[in-house]
């Protein structure tokens, strides 16, 4: 670990937590509040040493933080840990993770997956879409649905898998706004087809702040030039527009077909609107 990480500190309950102590903490299970803590503070600052990858994908093991719900804290924090670090290490446990009998487990499983880049979870992953629209029905006395749609959606657009399309289509349809749109990037990632793209623009007119926030960030992680405009003027927080802008410029610059070290008309476009929502 460098110098600065282990010097790095967060206030929890009054004391200062180190990496140090928080790696101590994740593997130690005689209290797992402190384990499920660690797991996310871990993440949250980008602890990438080999010995917290270790303790993380360990945790992920861990059976006895149950609630009385059935859920697994401690697993979900690591997992969503693990996608944070960025070491394909984790790629198989979290992979194993999509079993997990916890739905936010296996949301939180995906979701890192997409993250961490690795095709080889796209089969598992497609295989909890196979059942479409139909099997992923509402749990009765439940908040989520059967699977976790959205981010195994999401989650295969981001690996640019294209065996998935035919699953992923149908759920353009359905009755949850939320995943048709994660459907509508997911697409339009795969197939680059701008009729998907302009269903997000469309979508950000909606009357809900809280959909209009997650199409912002839809459309700054595919990178949706057409998009500029409407992002600028769409009802929401500037800091949420500006995030999607610049996820819009990074894309533009990445992949501007010119050689010239000049930035794009469409770049400069995006800089003015960011400049004016400052």
């Amino acid at each position: 670990m460098t110098n600065d990480s282990w010097q790095m500190t967060q206030w929890s309950g009054g004391e200062s937590l180190t990496v140090e102590q928080a790696l101590a903490n994740l593997k130690q299970r005689d209290d797992l509040s402190l384990c499920y803590y660690a797991a996310w503070w871990l993440g949250k600052f980008r602890i990438r040493d080999a010995a917290v990858i270790d303790a993380l994908i360990v945790a992920l093991e861990e059976e006895a933080d149950r609630t009385e719900a059935g859920g697994y804290p401690l697993k979900r924090n690591a997992a969503r840990a693990l996608g944070k670090l960025g070491d394909r290490k984790a790629v198989v446990p979290l992979i194993n993770c999509l079993d997990c009998s916890d739905f936010y487990v296996r949301e939180a499983a995906a979701q890192s997956l997409g993250m961490l880049g690795d095709p080889v979870c796209v089969p598992q992953l497609m295989q909890l879409l196979e059942g479409g629209i139909e099997a992923g029905s509402p749990v009765p006395g439940s908040p989520h649905l059967a699977q976790p749609d959205n981010a195994v959606i999401e989650a295969l657009g981001s690996l640019r898998a294209k065996d998935a399309i035919a699953l992923i289509e149908p759920f353009l349809e359905h009755n949850q706004e939320r995943i048709k749109y994660a459907a509508a990037r997911a697409m339009y990632q795969l197939t680059e087809n701008p009729t998907y793209g302009d269903r997000l623009v469309q979508a950000l007119k909606g009357e809900k702040l809280q959909l209009r926030r997650a199409v912002l960030a839809d459309l700054g992680a595919i990178g949706y030039l057409k998009a500029a405009d409407a992002i600028a003027q769409t009802l929401a927080e500037n800091s949420l527009k500006l995030i999607s802008l610049k996820g819009l410029l990074e894309h533009e610059v990445k992949n501007s077909a010119s050689e010239s070290v000049q930035l794009s008309e469409a770049a400069i476009h995006v800089i003015n609107l960011m400049d004016d929502l400052l």
